[in-house]
């Protein structure tokens, strides 16, 4: 009897721990970049130190990212594709989008610059004179936000990126740099991995400082009437801390090789 009694028990307030415990973990899905650059291991544990809340990662491209914000899988998504945000948002599954950091992207090759890039005059020119050389280019080819953007990059030069130098990978951030320095090859990388990689890697910046080179990143909530389930409340703290003073000024105080990698841009 006294065992069953127990087992009752067991059963009427398993449930009540498991929904405690969860209540606890905030699952994030986020881009490679930031996990790639080390920013989250920074930030995360200082969040959870004052929060009591364990962030569970995801990191891959900001597309699937978003498609795990679309079905419900995580509470909170951290991308940078702006067009593809405001679409998630538009679509009503995002909720509070806020800019919270940013850096550029810039066009990496090797030191010899066998397409002749930086002498161009313009980023689509330097992209017309890979694809005209028939000069290697790695692309992540993930749906990432880095693939996105060197999509609408070759839109822009007028080039159909199927050049016999092409090559997309289906690979992060992090592979993408080891397979471009192998080949000896140009692609397009956020600033923050490369400075993260640059000690590993034979390449260089051979085009920079392009208006639409910009890359801003959001934080963006899961429609709490979609996901009612979701924890909504932990994902609220983590963005509010993100944009908070003092993550803002982490976000600003994070180095890698003495560089600043990411640049708080949230407007109180």
């Amino acid at each position: 009897m006294k065992t069953l009694l127990k087992a009752a028990l067991l059963a009427l307030v398993l449930p009540t721990l498991v929904q405690a415990a969860d209540d606890k973990i905030v699952r994030l899905a986020t881009t490679t970049s930031t996990d790639n650059t080390g920013l989250l291991a920074y930030l995360l544990p200082e969040f959870e130190r004052q929060s009591g809340y364990q962030v569970q990662v995801i990191a891959t491209g900001t597309g699937k990212a978003l498609r795990h914000g679309r079905n419900g899988d995580v509470d909170v998504v951290m991308t940078h594709a702006p067009e593809a945000e405001a679409q998630f948002v538009a679509d009503g599954f995002g909720r509070i989008p806020r800019y919270l950091m940013m850096n550029d992207f810039v066009l990496l090759g090797p030191a010899s610059d066998p397409a002749q890039v930086k002498q161009a005059p313009s980023l689509e020119q330097a992209l017309q004179s890979i694809a005209r050389n028939q000069a290697h280019f790695v692309s992540r080819g993930d749906d990432s936000g880095t693939h996105m953007k060197e999509m609408a990059l070759w839109q822009a030069a007028e080039v159909e990126p199927n050049f016999s130098g092409y090559a997309a990978i289906g690979q992060g951030m992090g592979p993408a740099l080891l397979t471009a320095n192998e080949m000896r090859g140009y692609l397009l990388s956020d600033r923050g991995t490369y400075l993260a990689f640059i000690n590993r890697l034979d390449l260089e910046v051979v085009y920079e400082g392009a208006d639409n080179l910009a890359n801003p990143y959001q934080i963006i909530l899961i429609n709490e009437t979609k996901y009612p389930d979701l924890n909504h409340r932990g994902a609220q703290a983590l963005s509010d801390w993100l944009v908070s003073e003092q993550g803002q000024s982490l976000i600003d105080q994070f180095r890698v090789n003495g560089k600043q990698l990411f640049h708080a841009t949230y407007k109180r």
